[in-house]
């Protein structure tokens, strides 16, 4: 009698991992489905700045989802603005909030929209590595740099214990986010600057002009010189270096910043693949963020940032 009481206690249990089995194939079996039924295009352009970290997200998010393609472009923030608010783009990276012009011709298109914020930046304020006379600027002296009809023609003309070398400026162009914003807090006023220094959207482009001058000075997004600290030393700014510490804290002022994606709230709620990549992208930005130099947001704030999209609805 024991023996068959024992026996009927193993049949059954073998029935029960069988069925379990069974059930979290068939989940497996789901979770492929889903992932192979995903497909289309999604369009992102904008800010250099944010690109980084939005190019990141789409490597990780095609590997699990390979029937769909992510384009990320670099036209600025300005650029990427221009596309989107007329609804050539699905998403756009942006390092500074939506201005009031751009927002009216999204109305006047039809395009409604949810800004995200992703991570946290600091506009780095570089020099070439070999610069060894710098080592800390304050706002004033970057404002008597970079204001209209500056004077600053050499580095002795900001500190004259510095070199009488002619200084090289390179900075973001009029598209950048990240020209605006710099302006905004360190001449007091968005887009007024001087105008004789390299200008460029691509801050890879400012990276290798800083690199290439021993006596350059430029700014741009944080990354972009974590990924260059070989080639280029930072400035702290009134003694506040740019750390992802002082950075995430908003110690490192008036420069620390929040950064953004803007997505059209159409494409949200009827392209699977939009809301699939929007999505994933807010999940996974605590892990994401950090190796792209930036500094990420806490869970909770990526959590906040995504029920701004619930909200919405989806079909």
């Amino acid at each position: 009698m024991k023996k068959i009481v024992s026996l009927l206690v193993v049949l059954i249990l073998s029935v029960s991992v069988f069925v379990g089995c069974e059930t979290e194939g068939e989940e497996k079996s789901n979770d492929t489905k889903k992932s192979e039924e995903l497909s289309g295009s999604i369009e992102i352009d904008g800010s250099s700045t944010v690109y980084p970290i939005t190019m990141a997200v789409a490597e990780e998010f095609q590997i699990g989802h390979e029937d769909t393609e992510v384009t990320v472009g670099v036209s600025g923030t300005g650029g990427g603005m221009k596309r989107f608010t007329i609804g050539e783009t699905n998403i756009s990276n942006a390092s500074r909030e939506i201005k009031e012009e751009e927002a009216e011709i999204a109305e006047e298109n039809g395009i409604e929209f949810t800004r995200l914020t992703v991570a946290l930046d600091g506009i780095s304020v570089v020099v070439n590595s070999n610069n060894d006379w710098a080592d800390d600027i304050t706002v004033e002296e970057l404002k008597k740099i970079w204001e209209p009809n500056s004077s600053v023609k050499k580095w002795s003309d900001i500190n004259s214990n510095w070199p009488e070398e002619e200084i090289k400026l390179y900075g973001p162009g009029t598209d950048s986010g990240t020209f605006d914003y710099f302006t905004e807090a360190i001449v007091g006023e968005s887009g007024a600057t001087r105008t004789d220094f390299t200008a460029s959207e691509d801050d890879n482009v400012l990276v290798q002009g800083v690199a290439g001058d021993e006596y350059a000075l430029g700014y741009f997004g944080y990354a972009y010189y974590e990924e260059n600290k070989d080639k280029l030393k930072a400035l702290s700014i009134d003694g506040v270096e740019p750390t992802p510490e002082n950075i995430g804290s908003e110690k490192y002022t008036p420069l620390a910043r929040p950064i953004f994606i803007y997505v059209n709230n159409d494409h949200y709620k009827n392209k699977s693949q939009v809301k699939e990549f929007v999505d994933y992208y807010l999940n996974n930005g605590k892990s994401i963020v950090p190796s792209t130099g930036y500094v990420a947001l806490t869970e909770e704030r990526y959590e906040e940032e995504l029920n701004k999209l619930k909200e919405l609805g989806t079909k």
